[in-house]
């Protein structure tokens, strides 16, 4: 099937043939012939317009015109003002009623007055250099008005449209206007927006596009102690296969791995706990790689910094990928600055200073790996923490920093689903760096707004810059633990002590399940799940899943090592419409079990209790078998 073929059959989808059964004289150049006495438009036609219509859109869109689009059916005011929106064509003190009689001849003085049908999306004080009307009322006086002041005019039109009208428009698209149709259109103006907004530089497609340009350029002479924070769903639209892989291209990312399992009983690091599906943390990260390597055909180096106390078990781990085709790199921290090598290759080692920020950044000049990944062209890297499992490669936020040349980037999230969340997760605004939460303790989160996922996006050429120029030492980048009297532990510090030393700083708000962690066997139970799935690599929530929150999952010490939990569950339950479970004492339990609502389970001091398989558990406190 040709693409011709497939466009063709998306226009029939949307009705987009189905004339009237009267078809004006001049209107029959678009139609293939009638129906049942109805005109059937064609369907070629239709595109060719169109493609000439969004050509046109586009010229102007290039040169930054003024557009206004004319909504005269109430079906369809949420798709025009979802599009004007994301164009950045949108404005909230604009989103009001207006009189269309006399609005452009009279564009100096406009009046608002109350209307049951006319609703226009973007009311300029000057004319507009282009008109968009979806609805052409035969009765409308803006096609009148757009016509005597020389207004190109694109609009949508139909079989039974009067000549008068017609001969007035620059580019007719001749089309049933179906709520289907109408949605096409507005994809389309909005596609070909974002496109030129690209080229011509543009941040964002959306109302805070210019608002973000401005924030950021404002918070390279602002208060080093304040980090704008820019919502996830503002952020461009991911771009194409092709561009992707330039941009993939350009990133290596880096895993911190001196996380211990020994606080859940586990005799390693704790990236090589399995979590789900047979697969490690380490293994997500190295399945998210090889999945965009198959996808975009890119290169994206994976550096590991153990510990010398994970470093041997990462190694036999790494074993199982000596014929991968990914380009993983070991690094080994030591307590001494010594450098043992110099170059970056499957399977290579380098020892390195003591964890941290500013000891990483030091070690991989010293070793000559910054340098090495500069000359393979890479511009970023990707800083994941050892404790967030679900820690993602995301393109969208690569493009984003790469346009808008971004040296420092922190994934951050909400503290909690508060009533401030819809607020914090969908607008530009800034926060100070003591609001934002290092790592996550439960009893001090009420202290911060947001939390440091884990992942960080750092300019490469930035960090040898300030390297270079000594305007960053490994002394001057440390967590405070605060002051005696605030008894902070260091765990509960506000997070981005390095962001003071570069340019251009901003934070990225992601969802929830982008901050993942494994600190007790209660995190591991909730991973192993079937709240969550794994998809090329990367752990997302099961749709399925109608609670926005995680159950929250209390286990006994009985439970506290994983070789507990894995004994004591013969299979993991379904907890899909989980809201609470508390369980203590010697629970075991069996094969395809569920659980609803609020559970908790005790077994008393002595007593052994066991869950039989299949058993759905809804909503009760069970203390012995006869509860059950």
């Amino acid at each position: 099937m040709t693409l011709h073929s497939i466009v063709i059959q998306k226009l029939l989808s949307t009705n987009a043939h189905l004339g009237r059964r009267v078809a004006a004289h001049h209107f029959k150049q678009f139609t293939y012939g009638t129906r049942n006495g109805m005109a059937i438009i064609d369907s070629d036609r239709t595109l060719i317009c169109l493609r000439s219509a969004a050509e046109f859109i586009a010229a102007l869109a290039q040169q930054k015109a003024r557009f206004m689009f004319v909504n005269t059916n109430s079906l369809w005011d949420e798709i025009i003002e979802q599009m004007t929106k994301k164009i950045g064509c949108y404005s909230p003190s604009m989103n009001m009623l207006w009189r269309t009689g006399g609005f452009l001849t009279n564009s100096h003085s406009p009046k608002k007055f109350r209307s049951r049908h006319k609703k226009i999306c973007f009311g300029p004080t000057q004319p507009p250099d282009c008109l968009v009307v979806f609805d052409t009322d035969r009765k409308s006086s803006v096609i009148l008005e757009a016509d005597r002041l020389q207004i190109p005019i694109v609009s949508l039109v139909d079989s039974a449209m009067p000549l008068e009208y017609y001969k007035k428009i620059t580019y007719p698209i001749p089309a049933n206007d179906s709520v289907q149709f109408v949605y096409l259109v507005c994809n389309l103006i909005t596609k070909t927006f974002l496109l030129q907004q690209k080229r011509n530089g543009a941040v964002a497609a959306d109302e805070g596009t210019r608002e973000q340009v401005e924030s950021i350029e404002e918070s390279k002479t602002t208060n080093k102690a304040e980090l704008l924070v820019l919502p996830y769903n503002l952020l461009p639209i991911s771009p194409g296969v092709e561009e992707t892989e330039e941009l993939l291209d350009k990133l290596v990312v880096l895993k911190f791995n001196g996380a211990l399992g020994t606080n859940m009983g586990f005799d390693g690091p704790k990236s090589a706990i399995e979590i789900r599906d047979g697969l490690t943390s380490l293994d997500l990260i190295v399945k998210q790689i090889e999945s965009l390597r198959s996808k975009y055909r890119c290169s994206v180096p994976l550096l590991l910094m153990n510990t010398p106390t994970t470093h041997e078990d990462t190694v036999k781990v790494l074993e199982k990928y000596s014929n991968s085709n990914i380009d993983i790199h070991s690094l080994k921290q030591t307590e001494q600055p010594q450098l043992k090598s110099h170059g970056v290759g499957r399977g290579g080692e380098d020892e390195l200073y003591p964890s941290g920020h500013g000891a990483l950044f030091l070690s991989l000049v010293k070793s000559g790996t910054l340098d090495v990944l500069l000359s393979q062209g890479k511009e970023y890297i990707l800083l994941v923490n050892s404790d967030n499992v679900a820690a993602t490669i995301d393109p969208k936020i690569l493009n984003h920093l790469i346009e808008n040349k971004i040296e420092y980037c922190m994934e951050v999230t909400p503290t909690s689903y508060d009533s401030d969340f819809s607020n914090i997760g969908s607008r530009l605004q800034k926060f100070e760096l003591a609001e934002i939460a290092q790592n996550f303790v439960k009893h001090s989160m009420d202290k911060f707004k947001l939390l440091d996922t884990g992942s960080l996006w750092v300019n490469l050429k930035a960090v040898k810059r300030l390297l270079d120029t000594d305007a960053i030492k490994i002394e001057d980048i440390s967590v405070s633990k605060g002051t005696e009297s605030d008894q902070v532990p260091l765990q509960e510090t506000a997070a981005g002590s390095a962001i003071r030393f570069f340019d251009r700083a901003i934070g990225v708000n992601v969802p929830h399940s982008r901050s993942l962690s494994i600190n007790k066997t209660s995190d591991l139970l909730l991973l192993k799940s079937d709240i969550f799935i794994c998809d090329g690599g990367v752990l997302v929530r099961n749709i399925a899943r109608t609670n926005p929150e995680d159950p929250v999952i209390e286990l006994g010490p009985e439970f506290e090592k994983v070789s507990d939990l894995l004994s004591r569950f013969k299979s993991i339950p379904d907890i899909m419409d989980l809201d609470r479970l508390k369980v203590t004492g010697d629970v075991w339990f069996g094969a395809g079990i569920t659980l609803k609502g609020k559970v908790t389970i005790v077994a008393k001091p002595g007593m052994k209790l066991e869950l039989p398989d299949g058993v759905v558990i809804e909503n009760k406190d069970i203390n012995d078998p006869s509860d059950i």
